[in-house]
C-alpha cells in the first residue's frame, strides 16, 4: 500500500527561489539600465534639418527633450516603481510592476513617434527666418530616438518580469528576517532587587527586600 504525502519537495522550493533571485536580478538590470539610456538618449540629437535665412541655408538641430519631454518623466517614474517595487506586497505590488511595465511602453511610444516629429525643428526655422510659416527642409533624424526607445523595452522587460515572479521577491520591512520569519523579540531584563525603586515595590508589596524577615 503507497502513501501520499503532502510535504513540499525541497528540489522544487529551491529551483522557485533560484529563479526569483535570477529573475529579480535581471528585473533591477534592465530597469535600471533602460532607465539610463532613457535619459540619457534625451540629452542628445535626435533631429536635423536646414532653414532658409537670407538666401541661404541655416543648419537647424533639436534634442530629445526638445521634441519631448514625455520619455525622460515616464523613465524617473519607472525608476521610482523599480524600487517602490520592494516596499510593497501583494496587490501593491501587483500595481507598482504594471505601473513599472506602462512606463517602459510608454518611452517606446512617444520615442518612436518623435523620430519624425519635425515641430520643434519647425519652431527654429520660423524663429530664425523671422517667418512664423516657415518650416524646416532636408528633415532627417539620427539613431537616438531609438535608443530611447530601447531604453523603454528594457523598462518594460522589467515590469514584465515583476508581474511574473514578483511574488517570489523579497520586500522590505522591519519586522520579518529575509527568509520571512519573525524576528525573535529580546527577553526583559530580570529586575535587580538591589536598586531603590524595586525595594520600594517590595514594600510596597509587604515584603522585606533585606530578606532578613521571618520566613
Amino acid at each position: 500500500m503507497e502513501y501520499v504525502t503532502a510535504a513540499p519537495d525541497p528540489r522544487s522550493e529551491t529551483d522557485s527561489a533560484r529563479s526569483g533571485r535570477r529573475s529579480l536580478a535581471l528585473a533591477l538590470l534592465c530597469g535600471a539600465l533602460g532607465a539610463a539610456v532613457a535619459l540619457l538618449s534625451t540629452r542628445q540629437r535626435w533631429s536635423e534639418g536646414t532653414a532658409t535665412v537670407a538666401g541661404g541655408a541655416f543648419p537647424l538641430t533639436a534634442r530629445g527633450s526638445d521634441v519631448t519631454g514625455v520619455p525622460a518623466a515616464l523613465a524617473i517614474v519607472g525608476l521610482a516603481a523599480l524600487v517602490a517595487v520592494f516596499a510593497v506586497r501583494r496587490t501593491g505590488r501587483l500595481a507598482v510592476s504594471a505601473l513599472l511595465a506602462l512606463s517602459g511602453a510608454g518611452i517606446m511610444a512617444t520615442a518612436l513617434i518623435g523620430a519624425s516629429d519635425g515641430s520643434a525643428l519647425d519652431e527654429q526655422a520660423a524663429k530664425a527666418s523671422g517667418d512664423t510659416s516657415a518650416t524646416v527642409a532636408s528633415f532627417a533624424h539620427t539613431a537616438w530616438p531609438y535608443a530611447a526607445a530601447a531604453g523603454g523595452a528594457l523598462i518594460l522587460l522589467a515590469g514584465l518580469l515583476a508581474l511574473r515572479y514578483g511574488r517570489r521577491w523579497p520586500a522590505m520591512s522591519g519586522r520579518y528576517e529575509r527568509d520571512g520569519t519573525p524576528r525573535p523579540r529580546r527577553a526583559a531584563r530580570p529586575a535587580d532587587p538591589d536598586r531603590p525603586e524595586e525595594m520600594w515595590k517590595a514594600l510596597d508589596r509587604g515584603e522585606d527586600p533585606t530578606g532578613t524577615g521571618p520566613a
